[in-house]
């Protein structure tokens, strides 16, 4: 399994956006750097490629943006995305998903509650490991 424990958010947050389909435009005329959604939209931060990128989702601290990036890793690949999530929350990674079996309570539990950032880290895991 790929390693994101050492990432901080803002390189997690920018290895996500990605691999969700944001991009940054080079002005090269004032060699600066704007944020281009999915969609093509810019966004409303002109600068550095750091800058740029920090006008992008938070995936590691906004519920609703960890979610979207959850939503995607589930569509790519449930069974992958549920192994990598119980790999964060609960530190082991088990071989197989098998839905006939009983999960603990407790593991489920902690699938239920993961954070932000826990979320962020299984979907990359999920989404890296596709493309």
């Amino acid at each position: 399994m790929t390693q994101v424990k050492e990432m901080t958010n803002p390189e997690l947050n920018r290895k996500l956006a990605e691999l969700m389909g944001w991009t940054i435009r080079h002005y090269k005329y004032t060699d600066s750097y704007v944020l281009v959604t999915p969609q093509g939209k810019t966004g409303s931060r002109e600068g550095t490629k750091v800058e740029a990128w920090s006008d992008g989702p938070d995936y590691c601290t906004d519920p609703a943006a960890s979610l979207e990036v959850q939503e995607a890793a589930i569509a790519r690949d449930k069974d992958d995305y549920l192994n990598n999530l119980t790999g964060v929350v609960a530190g082991y990674y088990p071989k197989s998903i098998n839905w006939d079996i009983e999960w603990e309570n407790d593991v489920i539990a902690l699938l239920l509650t993961a954070s932000p950032r826990e979320r962020a880290e299984a979907a990359y895991q999920t989404l890296q490991e596709e493309s």
